[in-house]
């Protein structure tokens, strides 16, 4: 109730016309409510059968929706039915960017402030499956799909044993317990699995079930977890497994990834959050960033100054964590965007930080005006020549005398 007095009507039925086709006629419901009715589900954590049930029910969801005491709602399914809108016409940023739009109007947000960044990570919703349970699953639900589209193609190119091994959900409790049958069992379903797609794909008159996403998620699983030699299914043993940036966990989100984070294992995917840090104004979120659970916090950073440029909202000072630190941001971020990145810079790898002996290149002092490098001893480089490495990086090279003595 007070977000309604304080902050007003954040959606309006015009932003979202273009989710809609225009020979549609009206919507019976309005996509405004709708959106505002995702945002206070999120808030509050609730499925979309709960959320369905607020609106019908509490009175401060009515007041925050302007619905009438006796308003019965709709259908819980409106609910994934709109999102799916947001995401297919690409949209989905627009909740939080006419959010902010209207923040802005209220005087929250100020231009060229104080912003920080974190990150945290968030869980696939799927189940974190073992290997055999992967692949498993992943030629079931192949199956599945392919039984929908396609029965009378796979009837003809199945055994009716295949309905008793895949019927049902592999999970480890089904699963045989001694290590010789579970090494049977991966054999089978990697025949299995690869006598299909020699089917599929040798029948160019079904060409169009190639399309079929799950084929393609089959396809690749089998390439990442088997190998074929001399015309024999092998299963991949641990140390010939593709790296986890590339690997798949799980058939029904095939983006989601397997990351280790100090004490932390998940599948699933980073966050970044930006939010603005002002000692009188709420610290409101100003920016979202979703990335693979394998990328590392450095590479995000010029992605979320360049959604803060787009927006309108860079800061002057952005303050962030050693994981989105390195030299090339520091020198970005003032360069491109007249940011100042402030955050621990990583420690130095070198022999001599690790050895915790001879100098490190924090030890000299460089005057680039000047292309001159003075010693901890107070003597000048001889010469500066610029090149790049072998990864076409710019790069100085520095020397100094070899007489001189520390």
């Amino acid at each position: 109730m007070k977000m309604r007095d304080e902050i007003g009507v954040l959606y309006k039925d015009e932003d979202f016309v273009k989710l809609y086709r225009a020979d549609c006629g009206q919507s019976g419901i309005s996509a405004g409510q709708l959106a505002l009715v995702t945002v206070m589900q999120f808030i509050e954590g609730l499925t979309d059968r709960q959320a369905a049930d607020a609106v019908r029910g509490h009175i401060d969801w009515k007041y925050a929706l302007s619905l009438e005491l006796n308003d019965p709602g709709f259908d819980y399914s409106v609910l994934s039915e709109f999102r799916q809108r947001l995401i297919k016409a690409g949209r989905e940023r627009e909740l939080l960017n006419q959010m902010l739009a209207r923040f802005q109007e209220l005087g929250w947000l100020k231009n060229r402030g104080r912003v920080r960044t974190d990150s945290t990570h968030v869980l696939a919703a799927v189940r974190q499956l073992n290997r055999l349970e992967l692949v498993g699953e992943t030629l079931r639900h192949t199956l599945n799909d392919l039984a929908y589209f396609a029965p009378d193609w796979l009837k003809s190119r199945v055994d009716v044993d295949w309905f008793e091994r895949y019927s049902l959900r592999f999970e480890q409790y089904r699963l045989p317990k001694s290590k010789a049958e579970r090494e049977k069992l991966r054999r089978k379903i990697g025949e299995d699995g690869h006598h299909l797609l020699s089917a599929l794909y040798a029948d160019s008159t079904c060409n169009w079930l190639w399309q079929i996403p799950s084929v393609e998620t089959l396809r690749i699983v089998w390439v990442q977890q088997y190998y074929i030699q001399l015309q024999q299914v092998y299963w991949r043993e641990q140390d010939n497994l593709p790296p986890n940036r590339l690997q798949i966990e799980s058939p029904y989100d095939v983006d989601a990834r397997n990351s280790s984070k100090r004490e932390i294992n998940w599948t699933g995917y980073n966050l970044h959050l930006t939010e603005i840090c002002h000692p009188i104004l709420p610290n409101l979120i100003i920016n979202v960033e979703t990335s693979v659970a394998t990328s590392a916090d450095v590479e995000m950073t010029p992605v979320i100054h360049s959604r803060l440029n787009q927006n309108n909202l860079l800061p002057q000072e952005h303050v962030v964590d050693t994981g989105y630190v390195n030299a090339q941001n520091l020198v970005d971020s003032q360069s491109h965007f007249h940011v100042d990145l402030v955050g621990k810079v990583p420690p130095g790898t070198s022999w001599q930080a690790t050895a915790q002996s001879g100098f490190e290149q924090n030890c000299f002092t460089i005057h680039w005006d000047l292309m001159r490098v003075d010693c901890p001893m107070g003597k000048q480089s001889k010469s500066w020549r610029t090149t790049v490495d072998s990864h076409d990086n710019p790069v100085v090279k520095i020397q100094f005398d070899v007489r001189i003595q520390v």
